[in-house]
C-alpha cells in the first residue's frame, strides 16, 4: 500500500460522518469495522499516538430539519438525541475511534467558514441562480443520468422537488482537468477499481459548476460573507475530515489522510468534488478514497418498512462483539455488494469460530497445560499484513482461517492426546500448533481483540492454562 506514514509513521482514517435522520444499522458498522481494523492494526505497528481515527455524525440539512420537525424537536434537540445512538453502538462493538466529529461542533463551524472564506476570496465561489429537481433523501439537486421514472433512483418513494433561488456557486469545472490527472496518475487513488473507472468516466463527461449555499435551508451553517445563505450540507460536511486536526490537540500534522472509507453512493462527493475543495484552499489532498458497496437483507434492499433493519446491538447480543465483528468483515470482498442473512451467519459463527478457532485453542490449551508459556509475536504475519494494508479484509481472514485449518489438520494426523505418558515429548509435539496459535492470535488483534487478548494471555502466560471453550454461543 503506497503511503505517505512510512517516514513520518503517522496514519489517519476515517469513515463517513452519518447522518442523524436514522439510527445506526448494519451498513454503517461494516464501514466502521473497516477504519476500526486499520487503526488498530497501525497502531499495533506506528503507536497509539500515531493513529488517528474519526467518525462522527452530520447534523445539518433540510432532511435533519424534516425528521426534527415530525419528531416534535428543534433541529439541535434532535440532533443531540440521536448522537448517543452511534456512540453506545461503537461502544458496544469495540470502535476504537479518537475522535466523534459532531458537524455542530462550534469548532468545526468556525474552522469551516474560515476555510470558506479562504476560497472565496481566492475568487472560486460566485453568486447565481439555480433552478433543478431537488432529492431530499439525497440533500442534494439530481441530474437526469440520476432519475429513474423522473424519480431519485435512489429515492423512488420520494417526489422530486422543483427549487429555484439565489445561491452561490463553485468553479468546481476550473478543477476537472487536473484532478482527472492526479487520478489516472494515482496522485491519489479511488478504490475499488470500478469506483475510479466511474469518476474518471463522469469528468470526461464534462463538469459544471455547483451550488454550494442555500437560501430556503435555516439548518445550516452560515455563509460568513451572507448570512442569509447557509452552506450546502454536502460541501460543508466535507470539511470535518480537515477540521478535527485543525482543533484538536497534537492532530495537526495527521492531515492528509490515509484513507476515507464510505459507501458507493457518496463516492462523487468524496473522490471528486472534496477533491476540488482542498485544491481551491490549498491544501494536500487524502491518498486514498476506498467506496464499499451495499448490502441486501436476504436479497432484499434493507428497509424500516419491510422489517429486515439489521441494528448492530442484535448482531452482538446473538454472536458476541468478537463474532459480529467476524462475521461481517469475513462475509464477502470488501468493495462489493454482498447479501447477509441471519443463516448464513449463524452457520459461519459454527463452522468458523465456535467449531474453528474456539475448539483449536480449547483442546490444544488442554494438550499443554501446565507447561511453559510461548512468546509472543513481534509483528503480523506476512501475507495478513498484506491484505490488511490493502483493504483486503476478507482474505486476510481467510488467509488465518487457512492456518487453524492446517493446524487441524496437524492435531488429527500426530493424534498428540494419545502420547499419554510423555508431557516433554506430547509439548514437542505440539508446539507448531501453539506456535501457530499465537500468531493467529496476534494476527487477528484489529478484528477480535477481546478473543486475541484472551487466547494470547492464556497462550503466553508462565504456564499455560485450559480456558473455557471461545464462542460457544449459536
Amino acid at each position: 500500500m503506497q503511503k505517505k506514514t512510512q517516514n513520518t509513521q503517522k496514519f489517519y482514517v476515517t469513515t463517513p460522518i452519518y447522518y442523524v435522520n436514522a439510527a445506526p444499522h448494519v451498513g454503517s458498522l461494516y464501514t466502521t469495522l473497516a477504519a476500526d481494523v486499520l487503526a488498530r492494526y497501525y497502531r499495533s505497528k506506528y503507536g497509539d499516538k500515531n493513529v488517528f481515527f474519526l467518525t462522527g455524525t452530520d447534523e445539518h440539512g433540510q432532511k435533519v430539519a424534516e425528521y426534527a420537525e415530525k419528531a416534535g424537536k428543534q433541529p439541535q434537540e434532535f440532533a443531540d438525541s440521536v448522537v448517543p445512538e452511534f456512540e453506545r453502538a461503537w461502544e458496544i462493538t469495540d470502535i476504537s475511534y479518537d475522535h466523534f466529529m459532531r458537524t455542530t461542533d462550534p469548532r468545526h463551524i468556525k474552522e469551516a467558514q474560515k476555510i470558506f472564506t479562504k476560497i472565496y476570496e481566492a475568487g472560486y465561489i460566485y453568486k447565481g441562480t439555480y433552478e433543478g429537481l431537488y432529492c431530499v433523501g439525497c440533500e442534494k439537486f439530481i441530474t437526469e443520468a440520476e432519475m429513474v421514472n423522473d424519480k431519485c433512483h435512489l429515492h423512488p418513494d420520494k417526489n422530486l422537488v422543483e427549487q429555484k433561488e439565489d445561491n452561490y456557486f463553485f468553479k468546481l469545472s476550473k478543477f476537472a482537468d487536473v484532478l482527472l490527472k492526479k487520478i489516472q496518475n494515482n496522485e491519489y487513488r479511488v478504490l475499488p477499481e470500478r469506483r475510479r473507472n466511474e469518476i474518471i468516466a463522469r469528468i470526461e463527461q464534462g463538469i459544471e459548476d455547483i451550488s454550494i449555499s442555500r437560501e430556503s435551508v435555516s439548518w445550516g451553517i452560515p455563509v460568513p460573507w451572507d448570512e442569509s445563505h447557509t452552506f450546502y450540507v454536502w460541501v460543508e460536511a466535507l470539511f470535518n475530515y480537515f477540521t478535527a486536526t485543525q482543533f484538536l490537540d497534537e492532530k495537526e500534522d495527521f492531515w492528509p489522510a490515509q484513507v476515507h472509507f464510505l459507501a458507493k453512493d457518496i463516492i462523487w462527493f468524496h473522490a471528486f468534488v472534496w477533491q476540488a475543495l482542498l485544491l481551491a484552499a490549498d491544501l494536500p489532498l487524502p491518498e486514498t478514497i476506498f467506496a464499499h458497496g451495499f448490502f441486501t437483507i436476504n436479497g432484499q434492499k434493507m428497509s424500516k418498512s419491510l422489517g429486515n433493519v439489521i441494528a448492530p446491538s442484535e448482531l452482538v447480543e446473538k454472536y458476541g462483539v468478537d463474532g459480529a465483528r467476524y462475521l461481517l468483515l469475513s462475509a464477502y470482498q470488501f468493495g462489493n455488494d454482498g447479501d447477509l442473512s441471519m443463516e448464513a451467519f449463524d452457520a459461519r459463527y459454527n463452522a468458523d469460530l465456535a467449531n474453528g478457532l474456539g475448539n483449536l485453542v480449547a483442546r490444544s490449551a488442554k494438550l499443554v497445560e501446565g507447561q511453559p508459556g510461548f512468546d509472543m509475536p513481534d509483528s503480523y504475519s506476512e501475507s495478513f499484513a498484506e491484505h490488511v494494508e490493502n483493504f483486503r479484509f476478507d482474505k486476510a481472514l481467510v488467509d488465518v482461517w487457512d492456518r487453524i485449518a492446517e493446524a487441524d489438520k496437524y492435531l488429527n494426523e500426530k493424534e498428540p492426546w494419545t502420547i499419554k505418558d510423555d508431557v516433554k515429548k506430547r509439548t514437542e509435539v505440539m508446539r507448531p500448533v501453539i506456535e501457530a496459535l499465537v500468531q493467529i492470535a496476534y494476527d487477528v488483534k484489529p478484528f477480535m481483540p477481546r478473543s486475541s487478548a484472551n487466547i494470547l494471555t492464556q497462550l503466553t502466560a508462565e504456564t499455560i492454562q485450559t480456558a473455557d471453550p471461545y464462542f460457544a454461543r449459536v
